[in-house]
């Protein structure tokens, strides 16, 4: 395994993480095991967990990683970070009355995360979401809305800053966020003396490079590491969803959210990736989190880990695209390649 020092930081990560937003679904401590043992070291949930999100499961992700964390006593191996809930909005997700991402509603936040985890401290605090409307989670059409955010983005760094001053946060980061929004966050943290960002987590992947449009210019040149989310873009890049499959006990079977990737240009994109792969030996699974189209190559924090598959678990260097297929890849340009796109 390879590790990486976050810039800003003090933080040595695995450059392949662990993301948590199905346990308590599908997962179990046997992932979890299966990770430590390919040295990864960072692992990533979040207030909201497991996903789909219900009331009567909000937070046992946690909860089942800090008491695993407990049992064994992995604590003082583990880079642990977690993420605090924007506004609900109707997407399932409410978990506080009137939830924002104000001070109160950021101090209890925490304060529950850290009991579910067992834990005095984070190593990174997230905000999953942001408080404003925005073009997240695949929106692909910016609805501009004239509305009066009830939080600022300021308030919501004070707020963080009070948690980070209380040692109970080592660092911040983002998630789901959009350049203006990086750059705002990143302004108002040296213009008022907080603590900067030192992580954005979205999704990357041979199928969403979003990212590389505005995002990697402000990680190469600002210092953010990108935590990159949704590396198989919900498992698709694998190659087991083609020609209509769906295999019992899998994401895209048991949730009809996670068919975003389903539309027939997508399909044909994932073919050829796929027979890429094969034609250098490698697993899908493993070419596709590895394949490095800018600098400085993502941290990978996939969202499952099948604890029978040890050798795509291995994931390597970064490969270069361009080394692959001279550079011509299925998908040139950047997309989401949603099923109603």
């Amino acid at each position: 395994m390879l590790y990486h020092r976050i810039p800003h930081s003090s933080l040595e990560v695995s450059v392949l993480g662990l993301g948590t937003m199905t346990f308590g679904e599908q997962n179990s401590e046997a992932h979890a095991q299966l990770a430590l043992a390919n040295g990864v070291n960072l692992i990533d949930t979040a207030e909201m967990y497991p996903v789909p999100p219900r009331p009567e499961t909000q937070g046992l992700t946690e909860l089942y990683i800090g008491s695993w964390l407990k049992r064994h006593g992995q604590s003082e191996k583990i880079i642990l970070a977690s993420k605090v809930a924007g506004p609900a909005r109707g997407n399932d997700a409410e978990i506080r009355p009137q939830q924002m991402l104000d001070r109160k509603n950021i101090r209890q936040a925490l304060e529950d995360s850290l009991r579910r985890l067992n834990t005095d401290y984070l190593d990174l605090y997230q905000v999953h979401w942001p408080q404003r409307s925005t073009n997240c989670f695949g929106k692909l059409s910016y609805g501009y809305t004239d509305e009066k955010l009830p939080v600022t983005l300021l308030e919501t760094l004070d707020a963080l800053n009070e948690q980070v001053r209380a040692g109970k946060i080592r660092y911040i980061g983002i998630s789901n966020e959009t350049p203006w929004g990086a750059m705002r966050y990143l302004q108002l943290a040296e213009k008022h003396g907080l603590p900067r960002i030192v992580t954005v987590q979205n999704p990357y992947s041979l199928l969403n490079c979003s990212f590389e449009v505005g995002m990697a210019e402000i990680s190469q040149f600002e210092g953010l590491e990108l935590l990159a989310y949704s590396n198989l873009a919900f498992g698709t890049l694998t190659g087991k969803y083609l020609h209509g499959a769906r295999p019992a006990g899998v994401r895209n079977t048991l949730f009809s959210r996670f068919t975003h990737y389903s539309a027939p240009h997508t399909q044909e994109a994932i073919t050829e990736y796929v027979a890429l792969a094969q034609r250098h030996g490698l697993d899908p699974a493993q070419m596709a989190p590895g394949v490095a189209g800018r600098a400085p190559p993502p941290l990978h924090v996939p969202r499952t880990l099948r604890p029978t598959r040890k050798r795509e678990a291995q994931v390597a260097s970064p490969i270069n695209a361009r080394k692959l297929n001279s550079g011509n890849t299925p998908t040139p340009a950047p997309t989401h390649a949603r099923a109603d796109s």
